[in-house]
């Protein structure tokens, strides 16, 4: 089946894998590397579409499980397909609910997000230990049984059930049902899921039926260097039209970037590589420079929704008291509506008032800040000074750091 997408590079970074390029689809074009705002429930909460264009977003992730549950795979294709369903007429990209197989099952048994603080190593027994809540979901080598987080009902998603969920939603890219695993899992336990999500993977491409739509092939196998390497070299040679780097990512940032100094090298150069949930600036420095081109995450969103603003010199927590009069914008050098017309003082009397407003505001500005943040990356791998771009970045970035208590947690 001939690609519906192109995918062309204009430049390469001189120092490293970095390259920026043009990612055709047939809803439009992704001036790459991109930050895919993540849509979950069909929208980025809070904002409507029309927002999201005039923030520079060329491509959007919705989540497949997620919109199965509701409104429902026919209905949405009895209205036109996600584009018209959501009135988003630029390219879209659907997740197969794999994702879910991990963020409703060891997720929750575990207490992990993707990193976490404890690597597996071999034999630990504290795996099972740690539980934190019930599973949500039962794995078995034909798929997955979910039991919804809504009403419990029962719900089954196997290779061929996720493409045909995806076809009807009818997104440009549409990613392989995968088994993701945990960071706490041993090396035995995510051999035995790569094996699956390897077969998995042969049967998303024997389902499909549509040719306007690229098939992306995900790379499993946690934070063990042989298990990524043999899974990027099998999925590598099977004819999908991108591949995108999934999974458990260890225990650190340091192990994400050996996860993709092993998987990225094995890809070929003439097909877009997607990471997945992975969108905090420094990790996207780091993943750019080892060859990503796109990239989802719901930090940005999430973030702004408890009050957390990007600046250039980091994070602030605008809920905190010593901005209560500050009438400065959240950043003085941002052109978002934000920034543009209200101050610090305002956004936190609205956080603290606990008014919807605030929210919005918030997510603009993130959004904001991050596409922003790209386009000065793509900019700077064309003129060959991706190096000296992230070393003026990191030279302020981190000097307004706050945390809150507790960790932002990828989405369910």
């Amino acid at each position: 089946m001939s690609t519906p997408i192109r995918f062309d590079i204009a430049a390469h970074d001189r120092r490293s894998r970095a390259r920026a390029g043009v990612l055709t689809t047939p809803h439009g074009v992704v001036h790459t590397p991109a930050l895919c705002p993540v849509a979950t429930q069909a929208t980025v909460k809070s904002l409507a579409p029309d927002e999201l264009r005039d923030l520079g977003a060329e491509l959007v992730l919705v989540n497949a499980y997620h919109l199965n549950l509701r409104p429902g795979a026919d209905l949405v294709a009895k209205l036109g397909g996600l584009h018209s369903f959501m009135a988003w007429d630029g390219p879209l990209m659907t997740d197969s609910g794999g994702w879910q197989v991990f963020s409703l099952g060891f997720a929750l048994e575990h207490g992990v997000g993707k990193i976490a603080g404890l690597f597996p190593d071999e034999g630990d027994t504290r795996v099972r230990a740690r539980g934190q809540r019930p599973r949500l979901t039962r794995v078995d080598a034909d798929g997955v049984t979910f039991t919804s987080h809504i009403d419990g009902s029962r719900h089954r998603f196997s290779p061929e059930i996720s493409i045909g969920v995806q076809e009807r939603l009818g997104a440009d890219l549409i990613l392989a049902f995968d088994e993701c695993t945990s960071p706490l899992h041993d090396e035995g336990y995510t051999a035995e899921a790569l094996t699956r999500t390897h077969r998995w993977a042969q049967r998303c491409l024997d389902a499909r039926t549509r040719s306007d739509q690229a098939l992306l092939g995900i790379v499993q196998g946690g934070a063990f260097e042989e298990l990524r390497r043999e899974s990027a070299a099998f999925i590598g040679g099977l004819p999908f039209d991108g591949f995108a780097v999934g999974g458990s990512l260890g225990r650190s940032k340091e192990d994400m970037r050996r996860v993709l100094d092993w998987t990225v090298p094995l890809f070929a150069e003439d097909r877009p590589r997607h990471l997945l949930g992975i969108g905090e600036p420094e990790d996207i420095f780091d993943a750019v420079e080892r060859g990503i081109d796109t990239f989802d995450c719901v930090s940005p969103t999430r973030l702004a929704r408890h009050g957390m603003l990007y600046t250039p010199d980091g994070r602030i927590a605008i809920r905190n008291a010593q901005f209560q009069q500050d009438f400065r914008p959240v950043d003085s050098d941002c052109l978002c509506y934000t920034c543009r017309h209200f101050s610090r003082a305002y956004l936190r009397h609205l956080f603290v008032a606990e008014e919807l407003l605030g929210y919005r505001l918030a997510t603009i500005h993130n959004l904001a800040f991050m596409l922003g943040l790209l386009e000065r990356i793509r900019d700077s791998i064309r003129q060959g000074e991706l190096a000296e771009m992230r070393r003026g970045f990191a030279a302020r970035w981190g000097r307004a750091e706050v945390t809150i208590g507790g960790q932002t947690r990828d989405a369910p």
